[in-house]
């Protein structure tokens, strides 16, 4: 059985072959009775727009490629699926791919992506080197980083203000009277984990402080043996500021659980995100809540100003997140 074409739509709609393809291209003008009829038309037949071929005629793809290290953290499907339908609103198509952080893997996707000729590319918590980031310009894709920052090179980026975020949650902490604070961070490679990090310990530094820090990468398993870490030295901790709600959750449950130590009457835990379920009431996490809908809003509006107009020169954006206070912390003192 032969594809059905354009031009059959259009005789059976009773309308030109260009009107046809208006009604399928995205911001193109038609009028309803015409968009009525073409729909009817190509409804009746079965007809789909060859988007590829339709790619090769107007050098656009009308796909976004998303890219993300991983799935694990509540906050990335999220962010997905809202990226996803941002992005459909706009009539674009998504290609989703995942890769970790290390370099020939985030290399590898990105090549992969410039071969199916997306028209823009979203990293969610991946690396850019500065190498790949120019072979990105050159084929004049341009990307934004979501959630991960970088200096230099021709990139956007889009996060919440996490250092401002890591001085918040050190300031909360000290007005509740806590003595003995650690943080167990993100990852040390991604900008996320050093900008908390870097917030929370310039406060506690000024006020004579020296937190204790470990490495939580990120990572249940890392995290819960960080807890059981801080916990078995001799001073443990009266509070722990984690850098992101999915060890926060790990390291709640090993307070609980494995170690017998009640929260927040002996240790106070504070998390960053505010991923749905920090709400349930098996974890009532307080945390930072990044302003998953502003991000995105400004992601999307930041990719698509730059197809339209490649010499938009790069923006870094920083969104400020508000402290969501629940039963991990007790309250400031007055």
């Amino acid at each position: 059985m032969s594809r059905i074409t354009s031009l059959e739509v259009a005789k059976r709609a009773g309308v030109s072959q260009s009107a046809v393809s208006r009604v399928f291209t995205p911001g193109a003008s038609a009028s309803r009775q015409t968009v009525q009829k073409v729909q009817k038309a190509a409804k009746e037949l079965g007809y789909r727009p060859n988007m590829m071929a339709r790619a090769m005629i107007t050098g656009k793809s009308r796909i976004i490629g998303l890219v993300v290290a991983y799935l694990d953290n509540q906050f990335y499907p999220l962010a997905l699926q809202l990226l996803s339908n941002a992005l459909q609103k706009k009539g674009y198509h998504i290609l989703v791919f995942t890769a970790s952080n290390s370099q020939g893997a985030a290399e590898e996707v990105m090549q992969e992506l410039l071969d199916y000729q997306v028209d823009g590319i979203i990293t969610a918590s991946v690396g850019m080197t500065n190498d790949l980031a120019a072979r990105c310009a050159m084929a004049g894709i341009p990307v934004v980083m979501f959630n991960r920052g970088q200096e230099g090179g021709d990139i956007s980026a889009v996060t919440s203000a996490n250092k401002a975020g890591g001085r918040a949650v050190a300031e909360f902490l000290l007005s509740c009277g806590h003595k003995q604070i650690a943080h167990i961070s993100g990852w040390s490679g991604s900008s996320t984990g050093q900008d908390r990090k870097a917030g929370f310990c310039e406060v506690l530094n000024a006020h004579g402080m020296q937190p204790q820090v470990v490495d939580g990468m990120f990572d249940r398993d890392t995290a819960c043996a960080a807890t059981r870490t801080l916990m078995d030295r001799g001073t443990p901790p009266d509070a722990i500021f984690v850098g992101n709600d999915h060890m926060a959750f790990a390291v709640l449950d090993t307070l609980r659980h494995t170690l017998g130590v009640r929260v927040p009457e002996e240790v106070a835990v504070i998390g960053y995100d505010d991923v749905p379920l920090a709400a349930w009431p098996s974890y009532d996490l307080t945390t930072m809540r990044q302003p998953i809908n502003r991000m995105i809003e400004a992601t999307v509006d930041t990719l698509l100003t730059r197809i339209a107009d490649p010499t938009t020169p790069p923006r870094r954006i920083e969104i400020e997140s508000p402290l969501i206070m629940r039963g991990t912390t007790k309250g400031p003192r007055t």
